[in-house]
């Protein structure tokens, strides 16, 4: 079994009491009180919540630790080489519209790298998490990336651009450029679990533009713990600043590179 150190188990345990709350809320969706966030983005009072009880128990746990929310935005802390990034509902509107699939996604970064991060689908009480140089896990299980070589074996996983987000113009094009040449894509809502099921082997690949930080961040110790790949389209590393995410196998990066890159300039002309 999987030993976790002190920062994992400060982070799963807020992941699992926030996750409690998000179970119960999930059972009484219809009776959820919603407001528009903006145009496809919605928060509900669950996503509060949840966030609240993950700030609560992360400050209880690290005092001088700042912050990066989804709702709240930037909290500075007495310790400005460290802060948690934090999605305490990745998958919003699947959660409600009553589809069950979302997670809470929790991300410490230290002097400007990401460390540690879990995401957690708490339907299926499954708590992926990672620590850098200490491997990727599901529960106590070591994860890797699969070991497909060839792109017509594999399942790749995207999110589709809405209502005029960023990646829009291009997001067709890469698309069209792509599925001829893999096994499958599927599109189901929530960034934080695609990037985990590529750590998993459960996707070959992934890839989105118009990403947040907390959309990414534990996303990416996940992927580069299993042993796979992660980086923006042009191959860089500044994925939380760019918002634009290729995670794979290693195996599959080059050639979902060159497609991607095919479907932008065919966008283009």
């Amino acid at each position: 079994m999987a030993l976790q150190s002190a920062t994992i188990n400060v982070m799963t345990g807020a992941a699992m009491k926030a996750g409690r709350a998000l179970v119960r809320d999930f059972g009484e969706v219809e009776q959820l009180q919603v407001s528009r966030k903006g145009p496809g983005d919605f928060v509900s009072v669950a996503d509060t919540k949840s966030e609240r009880i993950i700030l609560r128990e992360l400050q209880k746990a690290r005092p001088d630790f700042g912050f990066l929310l989804e709702e709240k935005g930037e909290i500075r802390g007495a310790d400005e080489s460290r802060r948690w990034i934090v999605d305490p509902l990745d998958g919003t509107t699947n959660f409600l519209h009553g589809v069950p699939h979302f997670a809470i996604s929790i991300a410490l970064e230290e002097n400007g790298q990401i460390v540690a991060g879990v995401v957690y689908q708490p339907l299926t009480d499954e708590m992926f998490w990672a620590e850098r140089g200490r491997g990727a896990y599901l529960n106590s299980q070591r994860l890797r990336v699969s070991g497909r070589r060839d792109l017509n074996l594999c399942l790749v996983a995207t999110g589709i651009p809405h209502q005029g987000r960023e990646g829009d113009g291009f997001f067709s094009a890469e698309l069209a450029a792509i599925m001829p040449q893999v096994a499958g894509v599927r599109r189901f809502g929530a960034a934080t679990l695609d990037l985990a099921y590529v750590a998993a082997g459960r996707y070959d690949a992934f890839w989105e533009s118009g990403l947040s930080p907390w959309d990414i961040a534990a996303g990416v110790i996940l992927v580069q713990e299993a042993g796979g790949m992660i980086t923006e389209f042009t191959g860089r590393g500044e994925m939380l600043k760019t918002g634009q995410v290729l995670a794979s196998n290693g195996f599959v990066h080059g050639p979902m590179t060159r497609l991607i890159r095919e479907g932008r300039k065919a966008a283009r002309a």
